[in-house]
């Protein structure tokens, strides 16, 4: 029997009361279909194995006439015209409609794919112990793209992977666990994901030939992902014409380089006819790329591109470009630009197969770091909004961090780039300017664990993931009580304290580490717990510039790098304004004395002290706080949590200790509260 764990929200747990039972019996005794194919036999399971694990009852399933008026659960397609381009990234036919009439309960959509996530819609209501009188849902995704990006690599390791080894690769070869891969499968298609790249974007030597010998076995992976509506993509090495295809160069001029990718695409397709495309990070922390040729990206990208378009294959190129050989001592190179100023002045050059892939900010999934200005930059580009479910730089999935308020903020934010009223939310999903392609895509927390994320309560991130995939603008509460509700149940102290919990975590986080948004101060290489100078003298430009007089960079356009330059007006202004600039972003824009003033009356020293002595009771009291939930819910996902939230006190108290020492030692200025520094 599957751990309660691993059901993760979808659990389906018995309904026990008598009356609940009945009401919910009534409408699930039968299931009729009207057309067939593999993604309505996806739905039909999961109804199946939800009604009997809810209720008790095994469904009689029968496929009908379209005229036929059957009591139960009625599934049926409209079929809707709609071009071929369009039938593998359609808003439009992903939609679906619920609707309770008497007997019924009927799941319409244009699409196969829009049943299955109609009925994954209804099991969520059925969770969560809702009404179905009067039912009446209509759901359209907001975005096209809803995407997981594996870092997987072949050997069985996951590049910043916190839960376990890979559930694809061991060993140099595929695993071949199809009811692990198929259960994944089965998660991300409930919260509407609808693509996978399977490989990690740093390519590897045997993962570079999963394009060519390798393919009968991504065949297989990709025949169970296509079940539940997900188009499986891979990453590629830009090197692969060299590296396995015996060519010098990989050039994307040079004719053999564009006859050998057009001879990999069909192939590929020959074999996985609906191949979504390539990820690529190319000329990117060492990664190859059309550089080395003296080339620029519009010339990598649309190479691949037109390889894939006769097949409608799309290139994903990821803009997580910038130079990791920097001179600390040089003041005026800084990373958070190169994104921008890389591709921004390429807007409009990119083929119309081409996406760009942006990280939500300039740097690299800090804690707290602004929006990325190359989001709203780009005008007549594809581009993709890139978030981090994987917890690096926000406790690796052994402290709780719940990043749906975070990304909530990003989503929410006004770039002005088409006047007031241009939110990230509104760009991404293709309603300010015309895209052929946008969305979002994340890198992927789950691994071989039990549980999939190592800490079970970070199953939360790849749910609210998906679900503002679909639809950004979920209120946070109302999201996370559904996530709570279909994986620990109703009981009204467990929802209330959980729900607190994990609405506070993300700012508790923040608190008790890098302060006021300079980021960084972490361990190089691994990313785990505090190294304040880790990164100071380093290659990689993630610099603070503490000395005894000051700490932050300096970014403005007067004195600084000009980064606050990119940004539109009057975020440019607010930014740039040493007076206006937010708090919490204060370091990653400015360079300023110990005793600067914020905005909140405290000085930087001083909130410094604060934050991490207040994160450190603040975690406290969550692990206190779950300890009261003893007996609510199965005894091996509380003692989980409870040791993890546990850990995660006593790893608090050496960030709170490390950082406030620092800074004392460095600025020589006495807490206010004569708290122990030492």
């Amino acid at each position: 029997m599957e751990a309660n764990s691993y059901k993760a929200w979808l659990q389906y747990a018995r309904k026990i009361e008598n009356k609940q039972k009945d009401y919910y019996s009534a409408y699930f005794q039968a299931i009729t279909y009207f057309e067939e194919s593999e993604v309505i036999d996806a739905a039909i399971q999961e109804l199946a194995r939800a009604v009997k694990g809810m209720l008790d009852i095994s469904p009689d399933i029968k496929k009908g006439s379209i005229d036929e008026q059957s009591a139960g659960i009625i599934l049926k397609v409209n079929s809707t015209y709609v071009t071929k381009e369009q039938q593998r990234y359609s808003k439009q036919l992903d939609a679906y409609q619920i609707k309770q009439d008497d007997e019924q309960i009927i799941i319409s959509s244009g699409s196969d794919k829009g049943i299955l996530y109609g009925v994954f819609h209804l099991l969520k209501i059925v969770q969560s112990d809702e009404s179905l009188e009067g039912m009446l849902i209509s759901e359209k995704p907001r975005n096209q793209l809803r995407m997981i990006n594996q870092w997987d690599n072949m050997d069985g390791s996951i590049e910043r992977g916190y839960a376990g080894s890979s559930i694809f690769y061991q060993d140099n070869q595929f695993i071949g666990d199809g009811k692990r891969i198929e259960d994944y499968a089965r998660l991300l298609s409930s919260v509407g994901i609808n693509a996978i790249s399977i490989n990690n974007v740093n390519v590897h030597k045997v993962e570079t030939r999963l394009i060519t010998d390798l393919l009968p076995e991504v065949k297989k992976t990709a025949a169970i992902f296509r079940k539940y509506g997900i188009t499986l993509f891979l990453s590629i090495n830009y090197s692969s014409p060299i590296e396995i295809g015996g060519l010098t160069t990989a050039d994307p001029l040079d004719q053999d380089v564009q006859v050998w990718w057009a001879e990999a695409a069909k192939n590929i397709y020959a074999q996985i006819p609906d191949f979504g495309g390539f990820v690529v990070k190319a000329d990117s922390e060492h990664r190859p790329g059309p550089f080395t040729y003296g080339r620029d990206h519009t010339d990598g990208a649309n190479m691949l591109a037109k390889a894939l378009k006769p097949h409608d294959g799309i290139v994903i190129w990821r803009c997580f470009v910038y130079n990791c050989l920097q001179d600390w001592r040089d003041r005026k190179t800084d990373r958070a630009r190169a994104a921008y100023d890389h591709f921004q002045p390429l807007d409009g050059q990119f083929a119309d197969n081409v996406i760009l892939q942006v990280k939500n900010g300039p740097m690299d999934f800090q804690v707290r770091e602004p929006v990325s200005p190359l989001i709203g930059a780009l005008k007549k580009t594809n581009h993709l909004l890139e978030l981090q479910v994987t917890q690096e730089y926000t406790g690796q999935q052994k402290h709780l961090c719940y990043l749906v308020p975070q990304w909530k903020e990003v989503l929410n934010f006004d770039t002005y780039a088409n006047g007031e009223g241009t939110e990230i939310h509104n760009i991404i999903a293709g309603d300010v300017y015309e895209y052929q392609y946008s969305g979002l895509a994340a890198v992927s927390n789950i691994g071989a664990d039990l549980n999939w994320t190592g800490h079970d309560l970070a199953q939360a991130n790849l749910y609210g993931y998906g679900r503002l995939c679909w639809d950004p603008t979920l209120d946070t509460q109302e999201l996370t009580l559904e996530w709570i509700h279909q994986t620990y149940g109703k009981l009204d102290r467990l929802v209330d304290s959980l729900l607190q919990i994990m609405l506070k975590s993300w700012e508790i986080y923040e608190k008790y580490t890098a302060p006021l948004g300079v980021g960084w101060m972490v361990n190089p290489g691994h990313h785990y717990g505090p190294n304040v100078d880790g990164y100071e003298y380093s290659l990689w430009g993630t610099y603070h510039y503490a000395d005894r007089d000051g700490i932050g960079v300096d970014r403005t356009i007067e004195t600084g790098t000009g980064y606050t330059e990119q940004y539109y007006q009057p975020n440019a202004d607010r930014y740039n304004s040493l007076f206006d600039c937010p708090d919490e972003l204060i370091l990653f824009f400015h360079h300023v004395p110990y005793t600067h003033q914020l905005q909140s009356g405290k000085t930087v020293i001083q909130t410094i002290y604060d934050t991490h002595f207040e994160g450190v009771q603040n975690v406290q009291a969550l692990h206190d706080e779950w300890l009261t939930l003893e007996g609510e819910m199965d005894e091996q996902r509380f003692k989980a949590i409870s040791q993890r939230l546990n850990d995660q006190f006593e790893h608090s108290k050496q960030w709170r200790d490390m950082i406030n020492t620092y800074f004392y030692r460095k600025s020589g200025i006495e807490d206010e509260q004569d708290r122990i520094i030492y």
